[in-house]
C-alpha cells in the first residue's frame, strides 16, 4: 500500500495532537504540520520541547508519523537562522521534509537564501521542497527547478502540487522531463479545468479544491511522470466546494478518492 499523508491545509483547523487521530482514522499513515503562518497571523501551530513531547507520544499510539513541516515564504527580508530552532525540533518530531515558497524577484538571492536554508536543514536530517504557485512570485515549474539547480543542494528539491503545476500552465511532458532526483514530494487534489482567473486563484487553491477523479485534472498523465519514490500527500482543502463536510469526514473521503487514484498509477521510472 502507498503511504499516503495528510497535508495540514485540507483541515487546518484540527490542531495536533488530534490531527494525529484523525488521520489515523481516515487511513493516513502520516500528516503535514503548519508549525509556521503562511503569511503573518495566520493558523499555524508552533513547536515547542512540550508540543514535540505530547505529539510523540500521540504519534506513537496513533501510528502515524509526520511527513514534512511548513511553511516558510523565502522572502527578500528572510534571515535563515531565525528557523534553526524550529527546524530542529521539527526533526526531533520526527518529520522528514520542510516545505517553502518562492517570494524574492532577486533569484539569484532567492537561490542563495534557499541553499542557506537547505544546509541549515541538512543539519538536522530535514529535506526542503520548494513549492510553486502562480500567486507568487516563483510560479511555475521551470522557475522552481532554476531555484534548485543553481541552489545545488542534494537536499533540495521540488514540491509538485498537481493543481498549482495545472494552473502555470505546466503538463506531463514537462514533468518527464525533469531529473528524478529533483522530485520531493507530490500533492494530489482535484478542480475544474476552466480557470479562475488570477483573482480566484489563490481563494481555489486554500479551500475550493475538489476530491482526486472529482474534477477535469489529467492527474493520471501527471502521476504517470513522476517517480515511483516520490512522497505522496493528500492536500484538499474545500470549505467552499464541500461546506456540509467536517474534518474526519473530508479528510477520509480525500484519502478514498486519493487511493482509488492510485490503484491505477503506472509511474515511467
Amino acid at each position: 500500500m502507498i503511504a499516503l499523508s495528510l497535508s495540514h491545509l485540507t483541515v487546518l483547523d484540527v490542531a495536533p495532537p488530534a490531527l494525529f487521530d484523525l488521520a489515523a482514522g481516515a487511513g493516513y499513515q502520516a500528516v503535514g504540520i503548519r508549525i509556521l503562518p503562511a503569511v503573518p497571523g495566520a493558523v499555524s501551530y508552533p513547536l515547542d520541547r512540550l508540543a514535540v513531547v505530547a505529539w510523540r507520544r500521540r504519534m506513537a499510539d496513533t501510528g502515524v508519523g509526520v511527513h514534512d513541516v511548513e511553511f516558510i515564504p523565502l522572502t527578500p527580508e528572510l534571515r535563515v537562522g531565525d528557523y534553526a530552532q524550529a527546524l530542529a525540533l521539527a526533526a526531533e518530531l520526527g518529520a522528514k521534509r520542510l516545505n517553502v515558497s518562492g517570494d524574492d524577484a532577486d533569484f539569484d538571492r532567492l537561490a542563495e537564501r534557499f541553499g542557506a536554508l537547505c544546509d541549515l536543514a541538512a543539519g538536522v536530517g530535514l529535506g526542503v521542497d520548494l513549492e510553486f504557485m502562480r500567486f507568487r512570485i516563483v510560479g511555475t515549474l521551470q522557475q522552481a527547478l532554476d531555484v534548485i539547480a543553481r541552489a545545488g543542494r542534494p537536499n533540495g528539491r521540488l514540491l509538485i502540487d498537481l493543481l498549482h503545476l495545472f494552473r502555470s500552465g505546466g503538463t506531463a511532458e514537462m514533468l518527464r522531463a525533469v531529473p528524478s532526483s529533483a522530485f520531493g514530494s507530490v500533492q494530489l487534489c482535484d478542480a475544474p479545468r476552466k480557470d479562475p482567473t488570477d483573482a480566484g486563484l489563490a481563494d481555489e487553491a486554500r479551500q475550493g479544491r475538489l476530491f482526486p477523479g472529482e474534477g477535469e485534472l489529467p492527474l493520471a498523465a501527471f502521476m504517470d511522470a513522476l517517480p515511483a519514490d516520490i512522497a505522496v500527500g493528500v492536500e484538499v482543502p474545500a470549505a467552499a466546494t464541500h461546506p456540509a463536510l467536517g474534518p474526519a469526514e473530508l479528510a477520509a473521503r480525500a484519502c478514498a478518492a486519493s487511493r482509488a487514484l492510485l490503484e491505477a498509477w503506472r509511474p515511467s521510472r
